[in-house]
C-alpha cells in the first residue's frame, strides 16, 4: 500500500503511513521452510491459481472492467480492476464529518464489487481446505511467519519470531488460554471444535485450539504463569523491534508514552505491518495465491476478535492488546484489509479521478490505524472518542497525502501508479508520461504547492485533536505529528521536485523538534506560541477544505 495513536488516533496513523510505504503492489511471504527440518510451506496447486486468475478475467468481463496490468505507460483512465459504479457506491456510503473535509467510511464495503465478491471465493476456497499457506504451519518449529518474508528479514537484521524456539511445545497456546482467563466476562466465545482456523478437516492446529479451549483445564502453576509472562514479554520486544526497523520517525514517537500504551501500539504496528507485506511483498511462483492469503488472514484476525484465537508467537500481544483494551473494535482492521485490495491488481485501483476517491483510500490505509490507536491513548476529561474522530481521521489524511507527495516519482517510475488525482494533474497542465519522464516544470510546482496546501489544512485540523487526548498521549501524537508534517518543508526546499530528489527528515532533527513538541502541548502555549508558528497560524488561515 502507499501502508504507513488514541482517542485521537494521532500518532499511529504514522504506522499506516509506514505500512503503505511498501503496501500497494500485490504481495506476499517467500516459501518458508522449518529451520529445523520440519515440513515445508504447503502450497497451492498451480492449476488453481490459474482457475482464479480466470474467474478474475471472467468477472471483469461482466463488469466491464479492464484488466491490463499497470505499468509506466498505463493509461490515465486505467483503474485495474474497480469501476466507476463500484466507487460510486462506497463514496456514497461514507459519513461527513464535522467542518466538511473529513469523511468516515468506517465499514463500508460494496459487498457486489469485484474485489469483495474475489474475496469471498478466497474465503470459501480456504475454509474448504482447497489451500493453505505457512502461515498456520508450526512457528514454534521454527517456520517462517506469514507476512514475515525476506524483506522484513533483510530490515530486521535477521529472522523474526525465533526466540519462540526455545520454548516447550504448546507454549503460545498456553499462554493465549492464560491471556483469554483475564479478559472480561463475555469478550470472547468457545469456539466449536470443529471450525479450523487454516482450512480443511484435518487439521492438527485447530484440534488442538479446541481442546484447549472447549474443555476444563487445570489452573496453570505459578511456574507457568511466569514462563507466559516471559513469552509474552519477548514477542512485545520482538513487535518493538520491528516497528523500529520498518517505522524509525513512528517508533521515536513510541518511546514518548507511557510503557503499556508503547507495547500496545507495537502490537497493532506489526498487524499492520503483516498485512501490508501479505499484499506487497514478491511472490515465488510456489507462493499460495495472494487473495487466499489475505482471507486467510482476515478470519485469523476475526476469530482472534470472536474467539480469543492466536495462530503463531507474534498474535499473543495483539490477543493481549484485545483483552487489555476490549472496547477496541475490528473494524479499522477490516477496512485496512479494504484498503489491501484497492492495491490488488485487477482488483483495486492504480489511478485516482477524483480527491474524493483517494479520500477513500488515504481513510483505509492511514486513518484506520489511528481509530485502532483510540481506545489505547484514552480522552481527556470531558472529551469523546466520536468528538476526537475528526481529528483523528483528518491526520490519516494528512500523512498519507504527504506520503504520496514525497513519493510520487518512484510511485510512477518504479510501480506505474499514479495516486495524484486526475483532475488536480488536468487542472495544472501535468501529465502522467511527465512523471515518468520526471520532468520537474511550472505546472508541476504548482500542482505541488497546491497538494501540500491541502495536506496542511488536514494537519490543521488534526492539531485541534491533541488536546482531547489523555496528557500522557499528547506529546508522542504532537511530535509525531511535527515530525511528519516536517516532510512537506523538505519537499518545498528541494524546489518542489518530488520526482527525482526525497524529501527526509533527519533523526537529529526529530530530535530537535521533540522540546517544541512538548511546548505545544502545555496551556502557555495558548497563550505565547512559539514565534512561528503565530506565523504559520496566520498563513494558515487561507487555507480551506479543496475539493
Amino acid at each position: 500500500m502507499r501502508v504507513s495513536n488514541s482517542a485521537l488516533g494521532l500518532s499511529l496513523a504514522l504506522v499506516a503511513v509506514s505500512c503503505s510505504n511498501n503496501v500497494a503492489h500485490g504481495f506476499t511471504a517467500s516459501p518458508a521452510v522449518s529451520a529445523k527440518g520440519g515440513s515445508s510451506r504447503i502450497i497451492q496447486h498451480n492449476n488453481m491459481m490459474r482457475r482464479k486468475h480466470q474467474l478474475l478475467q471472467m468477472s471483469a468481463v461482466e463488469d466491464g472492467v479492464e484488466t491490463s496490468s499497470s505499468s509506466a505507460s498505463a493509461s490515465s483512465s486505467n483503474r485495474t480492476g474497480r469501476s466507476q459504479v463500484e466507487i460510486n457506491n462506497e463514496l456514497q456510503s461514507g459519513r461527513t464529518l464535522e467542518g466538511g473535509a473529513t469523511m468516515d467510511f468506517a465499514g463500508v464495503k460494496d459487498k457486489a464489487s469485484r474485489s469483495e465478491r474475489a474475496l469471498a471465493e478466497a474465503r470459501v476456497e480456504f475454509l474448504g481446505g482447497g489451500s493453505a499457506t505457512a502461515a498456520y504451519g508450526k512457528d514454534e518449529d521454527g517456520v517462517r511467519l506469514i507476512g514475515i518474508n525476506d524483506e522484513v528479514v533483510k530490515e530486521v537484521g535477521r529472522e523474526v519470531g525465533q526466540f519462540v524456539t526455545a520454548y516447550d511445545k504448546g507454549t503460545v497456546q498456553g499462554c493465549a488460554e492464560w491471556l483469554r482467563s483475564q479478559a472480561p466476562a463475555g469478550l470472547f466465545q468457545t469456539k466449536p471444535a470443529s471450525s479450523s482456523v487454516s482450512g480443511g478437516t484435518d487439521d492438527a492446529y485447530a484440534v488442538a485450539y479446541a481442546a484447549a479451549t472447549s474443555t476444563p483445564t487445570t489452573p496453570p502453576s505459578a511456574e507457568q504463569i511466569e514462563t507466559y509472562k516471559k513469552l509474552l514479554g519477548e514477542a512485545y520486544e520482538e513487535s518493538g523491534v520491528v516497528t523500529e526497523a520498518f517505522a524509525k520517525t513512528f517508533y521515536l514517537g513510541t518511546k514518548l508514552m507511557p510503557p503499556a500504551a508503547q507495547r500496545a501500539i507495537w502490537a497493532i504496528y506489526v498487524w499492520c505491518r503483516r498485512t501490508d507485506e501479505i499484499v506487497d511483498a514478491p511472490r515465488q511462483p510456489d507462493d499460495p495465491d495472494m487473495l487466499t492469503d489475505l482471507s486467510a488472514w482476515e478470519i485469523r484476525t476475526e476469530n482472534l476478535w470472536k474467539y480469543g484465537e492466536v495462530v503463531d508467537v507474534l498474535d499473543l500481544p495483539l490477543l493481549d492488546v484485545r483483552v487489555n483494551y476490549p472496547n477496541l473494535e475490528i473494524t479499522p482492521f477490516a477496512d485496512m484489509v479494504r484498503g489491501m485490495l484497492m492495491d490488488i491488481p485487477d482488483l483495486g485501483q492504480d489511478r485516482y479521478d477524483t480527491f474524493d476517491e483517494l479520500h477513500l483510500y488515504c481513510y483505509r490505509v492511514a486513518g484506520t490505524v489511528g481509530l485502532m490507536s483510540m481506545p489505547i491513548f484514552g480522552c481527556a476529561q470531558g472529551f469523546t472518542e466520536e468528538e476526537a474522530k475528526e481529528p483523528a481521521l483528518s491526520l490519516g489524511v494528512a500523512f498519507q497525502i504527504t506520503n504520496i507527495l514525497r513519493d510520487v516519482g518512484e510511485d510512477a517510475t518504479t510501480r506505474g501508479r499514479v495516486y495524484l488525482p486526475q483532475k488536480d494533474m488536468e487542472r495544472f497542465g501535468v501529465t502522467e508520461q511527465q512523471l515518468f519522464d520526471q520532468k520537474v516544470d511550472e505546472n508541476y510546482i504548482s500542482l505541488m504547492k497546491y497538494e501540500i496546501d491541502r495536506a496542511r489544512m488536514y494537519y490543521e485540523r488534526a492539531k485541534r485533536g491533541v488536546p482531547m487526548l489523555s496528557p500522557e498521549s499528547r506529546l508522542p501524537v504532537q511530535s509525531s505529528l511535527d515530525c511528519y508534517g516536517k516532510i512537506l518543508d523538505k519537499i518545498e526546499e528541494n524546489g518542489y521536485d518530488s520526482l527525482t530528489k526525497r524529501a527526509y527528515v533527519s533523526k537529529w532533527e526529530k530530535l530537535f523538534e521533540i522540546p517544541f513538541s512538548w511546548y505545544r502541548t502545555q496551556e502557555i502555549a495558548k497563550v505565547l506560541p512559539l514565534p512561528w508558528d503565530s506565523a504559520k497560524e496566520e498563513e494558515n488561515k487561507s487555507l480551506s477544505p479543496s475539493p
